[in-house]
């Protein structure tokens, strides 16, 4: 028999696993809690094995390196948080199997108002309101968590730590960005100082969770990746596959991206769905040169694309481009468009309706502006990169009309320090087509060069050939 794991509550919850989801549940408990039993077993011994902090941070644990310590706590304190109904669980500081299936079909499978208790548990143990300083703690050590364990897991998809930004100011920046959806009980959105002494109860951060699907999402995936349960069901693969998109162009360029893990999962999760499985890069200046040709060679007629560039005063941000580029003297793109800041904040800025001057690029036509803009109009965009390259700006004021972005340089007129642009989705096949160099279906020229002793200068621009499934 099951002892206590016989209640209604525990069936229950366990009814809404899969029979192989049942016992991979099964067998992470048997194995945190040390039991010889097989997975899934139903005796009654394995049922009433326990789990206690000091084995969920155990050398030998599952999780002991994939999670930062912090995280250990806080995912033990929401377990612990668990109600019985007074029955005796344990030892008063031990998990029982119930409350860990509980926590997992909550988490896993729940609503926002069942995920609500334990993780106002896993943000404070005491009962009762919290701080906001507590709740960015919590958000800050969730995203920390959720690099970690995709990192250790390579789970990157192509991406890894040395190829990005480092990702201490991309955590702060989301969790600020995450934060700024938590409304006071009066409706208002308190902000800075304010908001990290203010006092939230369980009604406002249920609210919160409903509104920013992020936080159930990347609580999910740390579960799942952490103490590796339930990611070898089919339901799984969405969660990683919209999360964070397969990395191709930067393999073997020694290249440090503009972006950094947080912020490509916050711009990736605004794209359009069927844009989110793959980022590829087409241009960047420290691989290509500083040169607006080049830009527009390596870019145009590839499809959705994002941009981002840094001026010399270290700000970062950027947009999308729904549809290809193309060197016209016309506004073009739609609705989907966006700008974005990725440095010193982190916002997407979307349309507003107002006028559909999504993206912009002209070059050689001298009757109207020279260069790539996005938003606004002619010598006011909201994003502009002159074709004498290096240079641009960002005007807003107070707003861009086209997608209500405020300034996003330091300086309203820019100088630009380094510049990407990445292809999202698919690359259209014909683009691929014309980019193969003259070189590699005209041979006899290559001998040629070669004979006379001089090197082909398409070679350094040329992208590198990387495996379909590149990862870490």
């Amino acid at each position: 028999k099951m002892g206590n794991a016989e209640s209604s509550t525990y069936h229950n919850h366990l009814s809404r696993f899969l029979p192989e989801e049942q016992t991979d549940i099964d067998g992470v408990f048997d194995t945190l809690s040390g039991s010889r039993g097989t997975a899934g077993a139903k005796n009654g011994k394995a049922v009433k094995k326990t789990v206690s902090l000091t084995a969920l941070q155990a050398r030998k644990s599952i999780i002991y390196e994939a999670l930062p310590e912090q995280m250990t706590v806080q995912l033990y304190n929401g377990m612990k948080s668990i109600d019985l109904s007074g029955k005796s669980s344990g030892p008063r500081e031990q998990i029982a199997k119930e409350q860990f299936v509980i926590f997992m079909s909550n988490l896993l499978k729940g609503n926002a108002d069942e995920k609500i208790t334990i993780i106002m548990r896993m943000i404070s143990k005491a009962e009762g309101p919290v701080k906001g300083k507590q709740i960015q703690e919590f958000t800050e050590h969730l995203i920390m968590s959720l690099v970690h364990v995709l990192n250790y897991r390579k789970e990157l998809k192509g991406w890894n730590l040395e190829n990005t930004r480092d990702y201490a100011s991309g955590v702060k920046a989301l969790a600020s960005q995450l934060l700024s959806e938590l409304k006071l009980a009066d409706g208002k959105k308190p902000v800075g100082h304010q908001l990290l002494e203010a006092t939230f109860d369980q009604n406002v951060i249920e609210d919160w969770v409903y509104r920013v699907p992020q936080i159930s999402a990347f609580l999910s995936v740390v579960i799942r990746q952490g103490f590796q349960v339930l990611h070898s069901t089919p339901d799984q693969a969405t969660d990683i596959v919209n999360l964070i998109p397969g990395c191709k162009g930067i393999k073997g360029r020694g290249l440090t991206s503009l972006f950094d893990i947080p912020s490509i999962i916050y711009i990736n999760s605004h794209l359009p769905t069927e844009l989110q499985h793959k980022w590829q890069l087409l241009f960047s200046s420290r691989v290509h040169g500083e040169s607006f040709s080049q830009l527009c060679g390596h870019i145009v007629n590839k499809g959705s694309c994002i941009i981002i560039l840094k001026d010399l005063d270290g700000f970062i941000f950027g947009g999308f481009a729904s549809q290809s580029w193309e060197v016209l003297f016309l506004f073009a793109g739609d609705n989907k468009c966006f700008l974005f800041s990725v440095f010193p904040s982190l916002a997407v800025y979307t349309c507003t309706g107002y006028n559909d001057h999504y993206m912009y690029l002209n070059h050689g036509q001298q009757t109207m502006p020279n260069g790539l803009g996005m938003g606004g109009q002619h010598d006011y965009f909201g994003l502009w990169i002159d074709s004498d390259y290096g240079k641009g700006h960002s005007k807003a004021k107070p707003r861009c009309t086209t997608y209500n972005s405020p300034q996003l340089s330091a300086k309203e007129h820019f100088t630009l320090d380094a510049m990407e642009v990445w292809a999202v989705g698919d690359i259209p096949e014909s683009a691929v087509l014309k980019s193969k160099s003259i070189l590699d279906v005209d041979p006899e020229a290559q001998a040629l060069l070669e004979m006379t002793g001089k090197t082909r200068q398409s070679e350094g621009l040329r992208e590198p050939v990387e495996d379909d499934d590149d990862d870490n």
